[in-house]
């Protein structure tokens, strides 16, 4: 398993790690879910991503539990979680105000069964809540040592920007990594909005839903197979599905299918394709997989194998087949910098 240090900070994370979004404590609870882990961290996955709000605080406690039941050391193990929606509807109990922080983060770590983490992700931006506040609160998080380090999720550059810039001039700590989707099918947030982020503080990236929800796997090239994840979760995936039976959902569709095609020449699954691509970025952290079976993880993890295969001309098929590469930044008709300029 390959390792990179997320953002500037010193920690080390395996290029794909684990995540409990709509699996565990949901459709996924007790041996599954152990033999999942189990797999997971025998085949070098050592970080384990979850967040308060999935499954009402089912998956923290689920995971939480396998975690302790299984005996690894904590130091050998990473993991993070998300603070924004609570899992009960109170008004203070969801955002990014400096009691829910604190009283969140604490009450994540009962259902952990843990002293703390070593991220804890603000899971969307909250507008209502002034950032200095925001950022105070998750300062104090780690200065009382509930956390290691703190990042976004779903942030826009300009929200991590700010942040930023609040952490500097008080000197306290800034998010080191943005949780955010990244995948095939879409890309100009995290390759083009995000730009500046990365060469101004050094983030990186903790990606999820890197197959689209399961799209870029082909499963659903000819339909929606029982089982799978957008059957499970039709409510949940609504628009998505009502948007598959329209152009814009067919013509990502026969995208899909053309990804296939270069897949099956280069000997790999679609999947470990398209997880590969996603983790070929050098601002790319940590792939989030999703997993409901032990068999899913060590698919996935085939991905480590594709990334050798990922050559100029492969990745120019690729290109051409998705057509949505993000437009450069505009120069308004100024020169290039040449070739070993630094920008």
């Amino acid at each position: 398993m390959p390792f990179r240090r997320l953002g500037r900070s010193g920690l080390r994370v395996p290029l794909f790690s684990l995540g409990g979004w709509l699996t565990y404590g949901g459709t996924v609870n007790g041996d599954p879910c152990k033999e999942i882990i189990k797999t997971a961290f025998e085949n070098g996955i050592n970080m384990f991503d979850t967040a308060e709000v999935y499954e009402k605080g089912k998956s923290e406690l689920e995971m939480g539990r396998v975690l302790k039941e299984l005996g690894y050391r904590r130091s050998d193990l990473v993991i993070s979680t998300k603070i924004y929606w609570g899992p009960r509807g109170g008004p203070n109990d969801s955002g990014l105000s400096r009691k829910h922080i604190i009283e969140g983060t604490k009450e994540s770590l009962v259902r952990l069964q843990m002293d703390y983490v070593d991220v804890i992700f603000a899971h969307r931006p909250d507008n209502s809540v002034p950032i200095e506040e925001t950022v105070r609160a998750f300062n104090y998080v780690i200065e009382q040592g509930w956390a290691f380090y703190w990042g976004t999720s779903e942030w826009s550059a300009r929200e991590i920007e700010e942040a930023w810039s609040v952490a500097n001039r008080l000197g306290l700590i800034g998010p080191i990594a943005e949780q955010c989707q990244h995948h095939m099918l879409h890309r100009e947030r995290p390759e083009k909005e995000y730009a500046a982020l990365y060469r101004n503080y050094g983030i990186s990236t903790t990606t999820w839903s890197s197959l689209a929800s399961g799209l870029l796997t082909g499963k659903y090239n000819d339909g929606i197979p029982a089982g799978s994840r957008f059957d499970k979760n039709k409510d949940f995936f609504k628009t998505t599905l009502e948007s598959l039976t329209k152009e814009e959902g067919l013509a990502k569709i026969a995208k899909v299918k053309d990804i296939t095609v270069i897949a099956n020449e280069l000997g790999v699954s679609t999947a470990a394709l398209a997880l590969a691509w996603v983790a070929k970025s050098p601002n790319t952290g940590t792939v989030i997989l999703g997993a409901t079976s032990p068999e899913q993880v060590l698919e996935n993890l085939k991905a480590i194998e594709v990334l050798p295969k990922l050559t100029p001309e492969i990745l120019e098929r690729i290109e051409k087949v998705l057509g949505n590469k993000p437009e450069p930044i505009a120069t308004f008709s100024r020169p290039a910098l040449d070739n070993d300029a630094r920008w």
